[in-house]
């Protein structure tokens, strides 16, 4: 938010230096970000003075230069060489001297040096209007009024505007400060608090009067929930043109380029007092009668900005007697706003429900300074007042009278919040006891009313507008900001306290799986929670019922709560590859929502997703694509990491994967891995492959806390290593030869392994060749070779008699 320091200090007189003041806005809450500069006029016309042309003769050397001297009020005149058609001699015109930078239309930068045109010297410059930033003429030098004072500064003379403007960062819950006033009130608060009391200056409508109820317009109010108050004037004969200078420099200073002098004047009211306002052709109400109501849904639009919009049935329109004028306190239509040729507007100054507001515009993808200020809600009771200085306003720049009186339909009145502080509370909270009295003093610079005093806190009346102030807390909380946060004192005395915490905290386990995918190269990436609605529909597994829908959606592609992490990985993976970084490794921990007819649920997990090679492909080594098996021993690395071996395998049932495996401990699934579908991908315009891996986490946290930590001494004793190798059916399986082998031999069986596998010429045909390797250890004392070739032979038997083995 913009705000004017040359605005503000009309209504607080404030000498302060801008920094100065800034800096107490921030204190104040309102930070401020950054402070610029304002010229009305590029450049502020420094070293541009007005001149008399003494003398004016044809150049020697130039039929279309002529040479003059001036006088610009220094002890000698200048020779200026210059081309315009209409210098003479006897003028007061504006010269740019040496050294004085100028500006072209485009904001190019140029400085006026001494030089010599065609043999004749010259030494400035004698201005156009475009030349200086003063209008868009060119055919010509500016000619002065002949009473014009030599020497005299042109800033003097055009009443060149210089301004600083506060660049605030202002919070959603500070709708009070959305404006000029509310910022000078808080001002006020906090100078306050310095001992420098100064009056807060509010523009008077005193003066405002009905001239002839000449014309009349109904108003008829269907939905007062989404239109609590609504009011409304008639303002006839005005003659719509150009603003004056001083309201165009302030729309200006705050980054608002001016339309014309009626909209320019509703503009200016909204950035002064933060009461919107919209101003309709009177001649464009049919009927003479204004509806403020829902229409049809599907109803067209078009709104200012030329777009056809298609209305929902709960969007607040304001209507005549027989179509939609506006979008009520969003935007207006593009066949009701003031033009060139209106003579006559109804004016219209509203309070609309924040909710209300708050949802057409989200729903029209609209952010308009009104919506911006009634979405957070504004000042319900400034609504007749800030409608009065605007008509007062577009009298005094555009004419006309006041036809009819003000229309104002509020049948509930909004009230003001009742509010209990507790002297004791506030001590507690801030720490640090605030004298009492100057507790009353920081609430009534605020416009909080103190109703009664006891010696335990204060009874209070908070104003409708401070729609952030509800709680005793948030009376604490407007105390501390205006007394000062810098002003509590820090305790010498620090407090700690130990906490006993479960032995196995689960982000402790989420930071020992993070450090461990880091150390192989994954980056983990935190993905928004929520997604498109579209993305249910890429997977059979996923149920649109299940979706938790936001009721205020920041767009459609933000529109629910996601029910997979996959989608979110595959986003990051495609703007990756987007910007050929297609060797990928990620990890992420997140959240899946879902909806069910009388719950919602949370579930935690963790996905894994790698594409492209395992490392960077360098000059002295191939390139090496991640394939399954990396991503299957990743998988299988987390689960022993945390202490889950004895896992279950079995193909997944996941319908995004084209193929892929399921592990599990006991009944308790914790991942599902493999190759996601090529349709899916497609659909991310990804054209390579992509590995996936989801975890339960929420499973592998509970499996977690029921596994025990088993310790067992080194063995003594050497281990014995034999090896088969096994030709086979191609239906085959490790998996079978290595529980044939378990059950064989429980005791000195320490593992089976898997080394070679071999399918081609020299072998019969639907078979296949497995190298196996079987590693035997005995804890108490060393094999001999007649044990270990009595367990080779039993295996030798068992993997012929049960899978049609024979040795190779």
């Amino acid at each position: 938010m913009k705000i004017s320091y040359n605005w503000l200090k009309q209504f607080i007189n404030v000498d302060w230096d801008a920094e100065k003041t800034g800096e107490l806005l921030t204190d104040l809450g309102l930070e401020v970000e950054g402070i610029t500069n304002y010229e009305s006029v590029k450049g502020g016309l420094k070293g541009i003075v007005v001149g008399e042309v003494l003398t004016c003769e044809q150049h020697s050397n130039a039929d279309r230069l002529k040479v003059t001297t001036v006088n610009i009020g220094t002890d000698t005149p200048v020779q200026i060489v210059c081309g315009a058609p209409n210098v003479a001699a006897g003028q007061k015109v504006p010269v740019a001297t040496i050294g004085t930078t100028l500006y072209t239309p485009e904001g190019e930068a140029w400085t006026i040096k001494k030089g010599k045109i065609r043999g004749e010297e010259s030494h400035g410059m004698i201005c156009a209007e475009d030349e200086l930033g003063l209008g868009e003429s060119h055919d010509g030098i500016m000619v002065l009024d002949p009473e014009t004072k030599v020497g005299t500064p042109a800033a003097e003379l055009f009443k060149v505007e210089n301004d600083q403007v506060f660049e605030i960062g202002l919070t959603p819950n500070r709708a009070d400060a959305m404006s000029h006033y509310g910022v000078a009130r808080d001002l006020k608060a906090g100078l306050l608090q310095k001992d420098i009391s100064l009056e807060l200056i509010t523009p008077s409508v005193s003066s405002y009067h009905v001239d002839a109820r000449a014309y009349k317009v109904d108003v008829d109010v269907q939905d007062y929930d989404k239109a609590p108050r609504y009011c409304g004037v008639t303002i006839s004969g005005i003659q719509v043109g150009p603003s004056p200078d001083w309201l165009q420099h302030r729309l200006k200073s705050i980054g608002l380029a001016p339309i014309n002098n009626v909209v320019d004047a509703t503009n200016y009211v909204l950035h002064e007092l933060g009461q919107p306002l919209h101003a309709f052709d009177g001649d464009k109400i049919t009927g003479n009668k204004i509806q403020v109501k829902t229409c049809e849904a599907g109803t067209k639009f078009t709104t200012l900005d030329g777009v056809e919009r298609e209305l929902h049935e709960e969007d607040l329109m304001i209507c005549d007697a027989k179509k939609p004028m506006c979008i009520a306190g969003v935007f207006g239509g593009i066949d009701s706003g003031v033009t060139e040729y209106t003579t006559r507007i109804f004016l219209e100054s509203a309070y609309f429900n924040p909710v209300s507001v708050r949802k057409t515009a989200k729903r029209h993808g609209l952010n308009t300074d009104a919506s911006f200020r009634f979405e957070r809600g504004i000042d319900p009771n400034l609504t007749e007042y800030a409608l009065k200085r605007a008509a007062l306003l577009i009298l005094e720049v555009a004419g006309g009278e006041i036809t009819s009186d003000i229309l104002d339909t509020y049948p509930k009145k909004i009230k003001d919040f009742e509010v209990r502080l507790s002297f004791a509370n506030a001590k507690k909270l801030i720490g640090e006891d605030i004298p009492e009295e100057t507790i009353k003093s920081i609430l009534s610079s605020l416009d909080i009313k103190v109703n009664n005093v006891t010696e335990a806190g204060l009874g209070l009346t908070i104003p409708a507008y401070r729609n952030d102030v509800q709680r005793e807390v948030d009376i604490i909380e407007e105390i501390l900001r205006v007394y000062g946060y810098n002003n509590v004192g820090t305790s010498e005395k620090l407090n700690a306290s130990i906490a006993h915490f479960p032995k196995l905290e689960d982000y402790k386990l989420q930071n020992v799986i993070g450090n461990q995918l880091v150390s192989q190269g994954f980056f983990e990436i935190m993905a928004n929670s929520l997604t498109s609605p579209k993305y249910v529909e890429l997977s059979e597994d996923l149920n649109p019922d299940h979706n938790v829908s936001m009721l205020n959606p920041l767009s459609t592609d933000l529109e629910v709560m996601r029910q997979s992490l996959l989608f979110s990985s595959l986003e990051a993976a495609a703007h990756n590859i987007n910007r050929k970084r297609s060797d990928l490794k990620l990890f992420e921990f997140g959240k899946t929502y879902h909806q069910y007819s009388e719950t919602r649920a949370e579930n935690k997990h963790l996905s894994l997703l790698v594409t492209g090679n395992k490392n960077e492909t360098r000059w002295n080594s191939a390139s090496n694509p991640s394939d399954f098996f990396f991503l299957k021993g990743t998988t299988e690395a987390i689960l022993d990491r945390l202490g889950l071996t004895k896992l279950k395998y079995a193909p997944t049932k996941m319908d995004v994967f084209s193929e892929g495996m399921s592990l599990s401990v006991g009944k308790k699934k914790l991942v599902d891995f493999g190759l996601v579908k090529k349709s899916v991908l497609k659909h991310f315009g990804i054209s390579q492959n992509v590995l996936y891996a989801d975890f339960n986490w929420d499973n592998v946290l509970e499996m977690v806390h029921y596994n025990t930590i088993k310790f067992t001494p080194i063995p003594k004793y050497p281990a014995v290593r034999r090896d088969f190798a096994l030709l086979l059916d191609e239906k085959v399986t490790f998996d079978d030869i290595n529980t044939i082998a378990k059950q064989t031999e429980k005791q000195l069986l320490k593992s089976v392994k898997l080394f070679d596998v071999y399918q081609g010429d020299n072998l019969p045909a639907g078979k296949k060749s497995y190298a196996v390797s079987f590693m035997l250890q005995d804890e108490h004392k060393t094999l001999n070779d007649k044990q270990i070739d009595k367990i080779m032979s039993k295996l030798q038997a068992n993997f012929e008699n049960k899978l049609g083995a024979e040795l190779r």
